[in-house]
């Protein structure tokens, strides 16, 4: 008998279960509350249970938990990488974040990615699987308790397409919308442009801040360094993201990053002005991080390449670089250490 994630089971899930198995429904509410308020990673740890219904759970039930394999403290900005060991022995990479309004902790979806976008790290190690809505989870609760901190924000812009992995996605931020001390509005999913599937989460409305990994203006650039681009054109990502704030009312950010002599061209610039003119959008400048492999190189216009944004009209801040000292970029560590 295949054990259950009981980390990955909503409450209503949970309380089913246990009713399955003779337990009443404020049992349930116990075990859900050790498992996603007091984040404990043993059934022996629910101390107002029974020996013998915590012996039950360990029959029937395992909590998904992860272990740091590697962890890597910036000594500029406070900013921890953490590369996480998977119970099958996969590795994925969370990157906890300081700002002055709070943490925020950017999580992984898969391991590994398949949209071979080509300055990415992520996708150069191959894609394994996707992760289960408690894999998700345990990253921020083993954050939590690893550096003592609070976490307020969450982004999903690891390690993976969070489209590609969309029933577990959205289960996930279920589960975190089902949390006292988180809100939805306070998590940000970055996708790369699966247009189905942005069409599904506006039907969903679940209040989340979609981020567009654009980073160039026209089909013939972006096919050339975004393959997904071919699958799903420019024209018809816009429609989608349309669709999404007529649904949600949420401000989209498109991200861009910004790579010397490919996208940072004042030509560039005045075709991102047309594109998204009249948009209720934010775009959101990244100097590209350098990977071994890669061709790409870091613009040196990134202030100029803003200046002419905001000169259009368009909403367009420069992402600040947090942990350069420790290649806090998603990827890069899972990658040296297969």
């Amino acid at each position: 008998m295949q054990k259950i994630d009981i980390l990955s089971l909503t409450l209503d899930e949970l309380i089913a279960e246990m009713e399955k198995r003779g337990e009443k429904k404020f049992r349930a509410v116990q075990i859900y509350e050790w498992l996603h308020k007091h984040k404990v990673t043993d059934f022996d740890s629910m101390t107002n249970l029974s020996a013998q219904l915590r012996q039950k759970l360990d029959e029937f039930f395992w909590i998904n938990s992860l272990k740091i394999q590697k962890r890597l403290v910036s000594d500029l900005d406070n900013t921890v990488k953490y590369l996480y060991g998977l119970s099958d022995g996969e590795k994925v990479e969370t990157v906890l974040m300081e700002y002055k309004h709070g943490n925020s902790i950017c999580i992984s979806t898969q391991v590994g990615c398949k949209m071979q976008c080509k300055f990415c790290a992520s996708t150069k190690a191959g894609f394994v699987r996707n992760l289960l809505p408690g894999e998700m989870l345990s990253q921020i609760y083993e954050s939590e308790r690893d550096s003592g901190r609070h976490i307020n924000h969450i982004v999903l812009m690891g390690i993976g397409e969070p489209l590609d992995n969309f029933d577990n996605v959205v289960k996930f931020l279920r589960l975190i919308d089902s949390k006292e001390d988180m809100s939805l509005r306070h998590v940000s999913l970055s996708t790369c442009g699966l247009v189905p599937r942005i069409y599904e989460l506006a039907r969903l409305k679940l209040g989340i801040t979609l981020s567009v990994s654009l980073h160039a203006p026209t089909n013939e650039l972006r096919s050339a360094i975004m393959p997904v681009n071919d699958r799903y054109p420019i024209e018809e990502l816009m429609k989608a993201c349309k669709a999404y704030f007529e649904a949600t009312g949420r401000r989209i950010s498109y991200e861009f990053a910004l790579i010397d002599a490919v996208n940072d061209t004042k030509e560039n610039a005045d075709a991102l002005i047309k594109l998204l003119k009249g948009q209720n959008c934010h775009v959101n400048l990244i100097p590209v991080n350098e990977i071994k492999e890669g061709e790409f190189k870091r613009s040196a216009s990134v202030e100029r390449f803003k200046q002419m944004l905001n000169d259009g009209g368009l909403n367009a801040t420069v992402r600040r670089t947090l942990g350069a000292d420790i290649s806090a970029a998603c990827g890069q560590l899972r990658r040296d250490n297969k």
